[in-house]
């Protein structure tokens, strides 16, 4: 029997079901393919209970009921971690299928096609969501009362179809994926003083003059500020007299005077805006870098995706430019 088939193990009763009662049916085996996924997804059975926040046991006993109604070994067990055999590979891949078209009709059924509704799930980097994802999305929020927001701040890359993530906010360069992705702007990395300290120590008008200036170190082990010099990278080296971990500290620091800072543009809007900070080494600091809006290509697109894109897009813009649609 393949190992993709719903039905009956050789051996098996007409009616035995995956939990090995009489009675069950194809709901248990959505629910054993669900452990499976998380579990192959987490990489272990206790990641994967603690994700789908069930009993170890219980999870344990599902995938193993989901193997002997197979007939097949899907994971092998290690004191490390597990691995796919060969049937595993190829069930967990129909398997994921399975649970999206799944999923997609009862997003059809109960008229997610028909009206934005439901639990719209975003990831966007912790600073930056902060500062312009969450007034777009409290605004969503009153515009569409039968949206529910998750809101996740990470300072990583989320997988949206294994996470479960419906859209993602990221910043820089995307690699290539299935994905698809919205250019909604660009921002700029930028190296920046105050008035007071440029007066007292001097404006640096090439990364070389660094040298001779004070840096505050940003949350990084090794001290050096690469720069784009004459389409070559350049390293340089400024002082270190100060170190910290967040860019509150890192912006107060440098408004005060303390020495030579590096943030990004959107970090320091009012700063730059009111003259607190000025740019310096402007044309060595490289390119732009842009903001996307990420979303997965599977399916159709729900309109609670659709109409959250629809309201920050423009918004996104107002403030870091425009730029037309692209695929990941």
């Amino acid at each position: 029997m393949s190992v993709l088939s719903f039905g009956r193990a050789k051996g098996a009763s007409r009616r035995e079901t995956i939990s090995g009662h009489v009675g069950g049916g194809i709901m248990d085996r959505f629910e054993a393919m669900k452990m499976l996924l998380a579990v192959v997804d987490a990489g272990s059975i206790s990641a994967g209970s603690r994700k789908l926040n069930a009993p170890l046991p219980s999870v344990s006993r599902k995938v193993a009921e989901l193997e002997r109604h197979l007939g097949a070994s899907l994971i092998v067990r290690t004191s490390r971690n597990l691995q796919l055999t060969d049937a595993g590979r190829e069930y967990v891949e129909a398997a994921r299928k399975i649970m999206v078209d799944l999923e997609e009709a009862e997003r059809r059924a109960s008229g997610e096609y028909q009206t934005p509704r439901g639990t719209l799930t975003i990831t966007m980097p912790v600073e930056f969501g902060a500062r312009y994802i969450m007034p777009i999305a409290l605004g969503y929020m009153e515009r569409h009362p039968e949206v529910s927001l998750n809101l996740i701040s990470l300072d990583r890359t989320v997988h949206l179809v294994e996470e479960q993530v419906d859209i993602a906010i990221r910043l820089g360069d995307l690699a290539d994926s299935s994905l698809y992705a919205v250019k909604a702007g660009e921002f700029r990395l930028l190296t920046c003083a105050s008035p007071a300290y440029l007066e007292r120590r001097g404006v640096p008008t090439h990364p070389g003059d660094l040298e001779g200036h004070d840096g505050i170190l940003f949350n990084k082990r090794t001290f050096f500020w690469t720069f784009d010099v004459d389409g070559r990278p350049m390293e340089a080296v400024p002082r270190n007299r100060l170190e910290v971990n967040t860019v509150a500290n890192c912006v107060a620091a440098a408004v005060g005077g303390a020495g030579i800072a590096r943030l990004f543009d959107y970090q320091i809007p009012d700063e730059l805006s009111s003259g607190a900070l000025v740019p310096v080494l402007e044309g060595f600091d490289g390119a732009s870098r842009p903001i996307h809006i990420v979303y997965s290509g599977q399916g159709m697109l729900t309109l609670k995706v659709r109409s959250f894109i629809d309201w920050a897009l423009p918004r996104l813009r107002t403030v870091f430019g425009r730029s037309e649609a692209l695929k990941a």
